[in-house]
């Protein structure tokens, strides 16, 4: 969202106000410090062994008095978290439109990705707007009766990279450093979805620790979730190779100029999906199900599930196949040209009168 952010404060007839829920509060303020944004309010809602219903009741909670007291005329979400289905729920309850951004992403298995597409859906039954960033996504909500305040914007992961990616970049995290200016070859995991957490896991783990054997040239670098059911599975299993680097979690610059530089990107995440095409990096998704199928069918991204067999088959193949490996790297990203935040803002101010019109009524 901060592209969005920047974008909107470049508007004199729009007042936006950033309010942060505070999950992941270390990972949250290396983004906001990177992009230079500043948030309004911080509601500071996360506690030890907080349960998905915790984190969304204190949420709504506090979401309430805020929208009381600033009564905005829209409140804008983003994505598939908690954050997004409370925030936009709190903003139904006061009657005040919501916008989705990243809207119409869909695995149509309310299951997977957990508690994520759930949560998208649900937000997209109360949202107003939805800024897809596919035509995909657009038929999507067009299959689920939602074909009003719809809009193809592309992403707004796109827009990140301006700020963030330099060719003359220095990386911040010192283990790092030393592996990119020497030219390695660098395959970046990440692995920390919930629905992969214990043996899924371990599955991932026990491939990338074969493909370390196998390929020595390559330089595996692992930047691990703080979460310790993540933790207490990739430690154990993978420290102590020599060309596997586990890390801290990067921030933003850290990880979308390592991103830019790798040579293959093995992930659950989501937004690497989305991230890594934009530089010509293949990726391997490592889940049985993508609510991204157009980076899929595009052919910058394949799924190689959570078989350990099947993620050493496919990543082997890719690095043993200079032909199979082009065809990933020179597939066309499917997410746009890093122009998306423009786009929202413009559509914003296209409706603001609808906007208005249904912030007025709901303060009467």
């Amino acid at each position: 969202m901060c592209p969005l952010v920047l974008e909107l404060q470049k508007h004199r007839e729009i007042e936006s106000l950033v309010c942060l829920t505070g999950q992941h509060r270390k990972m949250l303020r290396q983004v906001m410090d990177a992009f230079h944004v500043r948030e309004d309010y911080n509601l500071d809602i996360m506690r030890p062994r907080q349960t998905l219903s915790g984190v969304h009741a204190a949420i709504l909670l506090q979401m309430d008095g805020l929208l009381e007291a600033e009564k905005p005329d829209i409140v804008l979400v983003h994505g598939d978290t908690g954050t997004s289905f409370a925030a936009a729920l709190a903003a139904f309850h006061h009657q005040i439109p919501v916008g989705h951004v990243e809207a119409g992403l869909r695995t149509f298995n309310k299951r997977s990705p957990f508690p994520e597409e759930m949560n998208r859906c649900l937000t997209a039954r109360i949202a107003d707007y939805h800024f897809a960033p596919t035509e995909n996504n657009r038929r999507n909500l067009q299959r689920e009766g939602i074909t009003q305040g719809v809009y193809v914007t592309g992403n707004t992961v796109m827009d990140a990279f301006a700020t963030t990616v330099k060719k003359d970049y220095v990386f911040t995290n010192e283990a790092i450093r030393p592996v990119v200016d020497a030219g390695q070859k660098i395959v970046l995991v990440t692995a920390h979805r919930r629905e992969n957490w214990g043996r899924a896991l371990e599955n991932i783990c026990r491939a990338i620790l074969a493909l370390s054997r196998r390929y020595p040239v390559l330089q595996f670098i692992y930047p691990v979730h703080p979460n310790p059911a993540v933790r207490q599975t990739v430690l154990p299993l993978l420290s102590g190779r020599d060309n596997i680097l586990l890390t801290e979690p990067l921030d933003v610059p850290d990880m979308h100029n390592l991103i830019s530089r790798s040579y293959l990107v093995l992930t659950d995440s989501g937004g690497l999906q989305e991230e890594a095409p934009a530089f010509g990096v293949p990726v391997l998704v490592l889940r049985t199900e993508t609510e991204r199928p157009e980076a899929v069918d595009a052919g910058t991204v394949k799924m190689a599930g959570v078989e350990t067999g099947t993620i050493v088959t496919e990543a082997a193949r890719l690095i043993d196949s200079p032909a199979a490996y082009a065809r990933m790297a020179h597939a066309v990203n499917p997410y746009g040209d890093g122009k998306a935040s423009e786009r929202i803002v413009r559509h914003l101010l296209e409706n603001s009168g609808d906007i208005l019109r249904k912030s007025e009524t709901a303060g009467q």
